[in-house]
């Protein structure tokens, strides 16, 4: 969608996170992408940034606070009144981006109600290094959150498109379907192991709606890149 950043984040079953973030878009990371053989759960995000200028690293995702590492799609409105209410510090003094306030809730309360706290739009992952076997996804208003299923394995992404790259990339079938808004998963071995609720915030309304692809060409470098791995 975006090419202001590129990031990644991996385990290998230990409580450790390992984080890899580049300026620029998917295609430049295509090259260079290196998670080891035994990593267990991956995190990726492409930014198209709507606060928190790129040029300062900690901005771009995936986003560590603390023991959490996350990623997010949306627009977080009340971020500052969330760090402002919980007495919060930013994980870096220079931070300005919104997408921090929900790993600092997170880390302070991780039930599925502490997103409830949140204003905006909302499809997030993170990883949390005090569970090292988990990893959880949920999806609040205004942003999609797709799964796809084999057999123990998970894969997830913001649209159903993205799934099927994935599927022709692999050579392997998944199934598919949307998560619902206001729903939590933690996944365990590749598995849904447990599904929570909340309710999220309905009040923000989007001053403009964002395109959802707002790099064309980049996205396109990447496919044609995607496609001449997957022949090798």
């Amino acid at each position: 969608r975006g090419a202001d950043a590129v990031g990644y984040a991996w385990r290998d079953g230990g409580p450790g996170v390992r984080v890899h973030k580049q300026r620029g878009g998917a295609a430049g990371l295509l090259e260079r992408i290196a998670v080891p053989d035994d990593a267990t759960q991956l995190l990726v995000h492409v930014r198209d940034h709507t606060k928190g200028p790129p040029t300062i690293e900690a901005n771009n995702h995936p986003i560590r606070h603390g023991a959490v590492v996350g990623i997010h799609n949306g627009i977080i409105a009340n971020d500052e009144e969330v760090f402002v209410e919980f007495g919060f510090r930013r994980a870096e003094p220079e931070m300005t981006v919104d997408s921090e306030a929900i790993f600092a809730l997170l880390e302070w309360d991780d039930s599925p109600r502490v997103l409830e706290r949140l204003r905006g739009t909302m499809a997030t992952a993170w990883l949390d290094e005090r569970k090292p076997g988990e990893l959880r996804l949920a999806r609040g208003v205004g942003r999609p959150l797709w799964l796809g299923r084999r057999r123990n394995e998970t894969f997830f992404a913001s649209t159903r498109e993205a799934l099927e790259v994935t599927e022709r990339t692999l050579g392997i079938k998944l199934k598919k379907r949307e998560v619902e808004e206001g729903a939590l998963l933690a996944l365990e071995d590749g598995n849904v192991a447990e599904i929570g609720s909340f309710e999220p915030d309905r009040s923000y309304v989007e001053e403009r709606q964002l395109p959802a692809v707002r790099a064309a060409d980049e996205g396109l470098r990447c496919l044609q890149r995607l496609a001449a791995l997957a022949s090798l």
